[in-house]
């Protein structure tokens, strides 16, 4: 194989690439990128058997082939090389020979034959989104992923397409997130994409509206953003039926400035820490909210002056989970609307359905 092509363009692609890369494992292969020269593209994917990120390069092919190099290496080599054109070539022997300038390595690659293939499947449906909007659900959702593997389906989110809307669901067990878009399609269909793809998607994608293709198979979907091709596994067995678990009454509500709840929240954030989790003790009474926070750090109150729609409640939540929720709104107001002190804790927009957020309260200890 000989080449050669842009210094910055290889750096991205093997910067974003190496991020499928495993860190660790007993196929030295597996911690490489694979290098493929054929035609005028040099393609490099990077794959762990959970996920692969593979990407096509602008390059001048004298001869074709393929090897793989270690993805570390590889990437501290080009990001230090001093100009902008550069050549790789291979011998017989698996040696790799990079040139830049006046700067030359050689260094040893291994036989792609030891790589794995990146899944290839059956397309069964597929999506058209914008990268903003698809940014902005994965975002407003994934935090309420699971990071617990004894029930591994929470660890990712049920994608959901129904009567031309795109419903993302994220459950945990404590909280869940649900965000909703209209989307041009016909089917109706659900699967699960791990959290761990969909960070990596959110790294991609851009603050634009330039399409995402998303493609559903059986077992495995593929993102294509920009000329980045994203393949992963999904997840496999039974999501909760999440809708059943949505309060359908609304015994106490109120419309609320985001950041000002937010504040307090924070405020009564700082008696917790990493070592204890105390509740924060919300009191819904006719024109205000109190709060406070009893910890082995001491105690704190705050209060916000608001009009209190229904029934007096005094509810616990965690101070994070909550925060969370509020932070992942997008909104300047919100509507909160409980039901009681062990019933869910609902965050939902003033206008529309676009998100639902829930967040499951801590029972509270009697006072006196």
């Amino acid at each position: 194989m000989k080449i050669s092509c842009l210094r910055t363009d290889l750096q991205s692609a093997v910067s974003i690439v190496s991020r499928a890369v495993a860190t660790k494992s007993t196929i030295p292969a597996m911690e490489g990128v694979l290098i493929k020269a054929f035609g005028d593209k040099l393609n490099i994917s990077g794959y762990n058997l959970e996920i692969g990120i593979t990407t096509d390069v602008e390059a001048t092919i004298m001869d074709e082939g393929e090897i793989v190099i270690s993805a570390k290496l590889f990437l501290d080599i080009v990001r230090n090389l001093p100009e902008e054109i550069l050549t790789i070539e291979t011998d017989d022997r698996l040696v790799i020979y990079i040139n830049c300038g006046d700067a030359d390595y050689k260094i040893t690659g291994m036989s792609s034959v030891e790589y794995p293939d990146l899944p290839t499947f059956e397309q069964t449906d597929s999506i058209t989104l914008g990268s903003k909007t698809l940014r902005e659900m994965i975002r407003q959702t994934v935090y309420a992923t699971s990071e617990n593997m004894a029930k591994p389906i929470y660890t990712g989110s049920l994608f959901e397409i129904e009567n031309a809307v795109l419903t993302i669901v994220a459950i945990d067990g404590y909280r869940m997130a649900i965000r909703k878009e209209n989307v041009e399609s016909q089917s109706n269909t659900s699967f699960v994409v791990p959290g761990k793809t969909q960070l990596e998607i959110l790294k991609l994608l851009s603050d634009d509206e330039e399409p995402v293709d998303i493609i559903i198979g059986q077992r495995h979907i593929t993102f294509k953003v920009k000329n980045y091709r994203v393949i992963s596994r999904l997840l496999e067995g039974i999501f909760i039926d999440y809708k059943s678990t949505i309060p359908q009454t609304e015994k106490t509500e109120v419309v609320i400035n985001t950041r000002r709840l937010i504040n307090s929240v924070e405020r009564m954030s700082l008696m917790n820490n990493d070592r204890m989790q105390s509740p924060v003790r919300c009191k819904f009474l006719g024109d205000q909210i109190k709060f406070s926070c009893a910890s082995a750090v001491g105690s704190a109150n705050d209060s916000i002056r608001i009009p209190i729609i229904g029934e007096q409640v005094e509810i616990g939540f965690n101070n994070r989970y909550m925060l969370d929720a509020l932070k992942n709104t997008d909104c300047d107001e919100v509507k909160i609307v409980l039901n009681g002190t062990i019933s869910p804790i609902v965050i939902k927009p003033v206008q529309g359905d676009s998100f639902l957020f829930i967040v499951v309260p801590m029972r509270l200890a009697n006072e006196g």
